[in-house]
C-alpha cells in the first residue's frame, strides 16, 4: 500500500509538475484511479548537423548540465580540427551547480585547454543562447566566474 500512496503522491491531480518513470506499475495505478494525464507539448523536430571549422581553426563542442536545480554537475567539450578529427576533450565534475553555472565552466574550461593547446584560431560551439551572449558581450556573467573568465580571455 506504501508503494501506490508515494505513487499516488507523484502523480496526483492535472496540475503536477511531477514525472513517471513510465514503467507499467505507473501506467496500471494511473488506469486504476482513472487519472486523466496530460502529455507535453510535441516539438517538431529540428534537423541539426555538426559544421567543420575553416582550414587552420579548431572547433570545440561544450555542453553542461545539471541533474537537478541545482544538483550534480559537469561539463565537457571536444575539439575537432578543420577535416573532423579529433584532437583532444575534456570533461569535469562540478559537484553540486545549476545548469547555466555548468555551461559557463563549459566555456571556461574550454578557453584553459585552448591556452595549453596554444590554439589560436578557435570555433566555441554551446547549445546555451544565455552563454553564447554573456561571453561576447561580457554582460550577465555570473560573478563567481567572471574573474575566471576574464583571465582566460586576456
Amino acid at each position: 500500500m506504501s508503494l501506490i500512496v508515494s505513487l499516488l503522491n507523484r502523480l496526483v491531480g492535472n496540475s503536477s509538475k511531477a514525472s513517471m518513470k513510465n514503467d507499467m506499475l505507473d501506467f496500471n495505478v494511473i488506469k486504476f484511479f482513472y487519472i486523466n494525464i496530460r502529455s507535453g507539448k510535441v516539438l517538431r523536430p529540428l534537423p541539426v548537423r555538426w559544421e567543420f571549422p575553416s582550414p587552420g581553426w579548431v572547433k570545440i563542442n561544450i555542453d553542461g548540465a545539471a541533474r537537478g536545480y541545482p544538483g550534480l554537475a559537469t561539463c565537457g567539450g571536444i575539439f575537432r580540427e578543420s577535416m573532423g578529427e579529433f584532437i583532444g576533450a575534456f570533461s569535469a565534475f562540478l559537484k553540486v551547480q545549476t545548469t547555466m553555472v555548468a555551461e559557463f565552466y563549459g566555456v571556461i574550461y574550454a578557453m584553459e585547454e585552448t591556452q595549453k593547446m596554444g590554439l589560436t584560431n578557435v570555433w566555441l560551439e554551446s547549445d546555451s543562447t544565455l552563454v553564447c551572449v554573456a561571453f561576447i558581450t561580457m554582460t550577465n556573467v555570473l560573478w563567481m566566474l567572471h574573474n575566471r573568465l576574464n583571465t582566460c580571455l586576456n
